[in-house]
């Protein structure tokens, strides 16, 4: 039965450019639906010339809040009259709500990438070691996540001197600078020995590079069995990166509980309730991706 649109139903959307292959709309019809709400979520295709007179039009239609994905993170942010001090940290937006007749933004990757961090694989962190690979913005919610976590050291790991400097430089006035340092890719041999947490923030292992790994198979053989091997990316799953991980005795997450999760405290967020169906907006993406469970 499809649902029927009215004057009174209420717009959730995704703004990107491209976004038709954005999950979040399966994802939150699906727990719209399980609520009974009369709220739908869309896909907004948007270039980045037009986002400012598309977020004049949302506030103009009453949409009450959307998801922010790639190229809009960064440019979203002048447009806002107000930024959680966490999006403020790491510099970029992925959820925004009305507020008081205001756009608010925030950032839920962190929330997204912690989650199974503090649920499922929960530990004291506070004597371990995270090394992330990458230094885009995936890697900047990722270090504020540690962060968040407690982890003694972060240790960001990526190919390109001057963007690891910059990369550093942007959070030289955080308290969170004390704990993380920078790396070239050439250090990592010495670097995956001592990780607890090992972090793939890189594109390496999507489509269309699915057989391949941002670590050879010699580079992961030094990973500490027990450790935790997290990729971003959800598909395939697993990744090559994973499966090499789990060889190795390590423990593997992947990118679709992040998806879940930063969608869980978004949803939270716009409809204002504490109780969100996690596993029926979990159960629709691995349904959508053909991952029947």
């Amino acid at each position: 039965m499809t649902k029927e649109i009215t004057g009174k139903t209420k717009l959730l959307g995704v703004i990107g450019h491209p976004v038709e292959h954005s999950l979040s709309p399966v994802m939150h019809n699906a727990a719209i639906a399980q609520l009974g709400l009369d709220y739908i979520y869309l896909p907004f295709p948007i270039e980045p010339q037009n986002l400012e007179v598309a977020i004049a039009g949302f506030a103009a239609v009453g949409v009450v809040g959307f998801s922010v994905t790639i190229p809009h993170k960064q440019g979203i942010i002048p447009l806002l009259s107000e930024i959680t001090p966490l999006a403020q940290t790491i510099g970029a937006v992925n959820t925004v709500s009305r507020q008081n007749h205001k756009w608010v933004g925030t950032n839920t990757d962190i929330e997204g990438f912690i989650a199974p961090l503090q649920t499922t694989y929960k530990q004291d962190w506070s004597q371990k070691v995270a090394v992330i690979l990458g230094n885009g913005g995936a890697a900047r919610a990722v270090v504020a996540g540690c962060t968040q976590l407690g982890f003694a050291q972060i240790h960001v790991v990526g190919r390109n001197m001057q963007r690891l400097h910059e990369f550093r430089n942007n959070w030289s006035n955080s308290p969170l600078v004390e704990k993380f340092q920078v790396h070239q890719w050439e250090e990592l041999p010495k670097l995956i020995p001592q990780a607890n947490l090992l972090v793939n923030t890189t594109p390496i292992g999507m489509y269309p590079k699915v057989d391949e790994s941002p670590l050879s198979v010699e580079e992961i053989a030094n990973l500490p069995t027990g450790a935790i091997a997290y990729d971003l990316i959800y598909i395939p799953k697993p990744t090559q990166f994973l499966q090499q991980a789990e060889k190795q005795g390590a423990i593997a997450i992947d990118g679709l509980e992040m998806l879940v999760q930063q969608g869980v405290a978004a949803l939270k967020i716009w409809l204002q309730q504490e109780i969100v169906p996690v596993e029926v907006m979990r159960q629709a993406l691995q349904n959508h991706l053909g991952l029947g469970k």
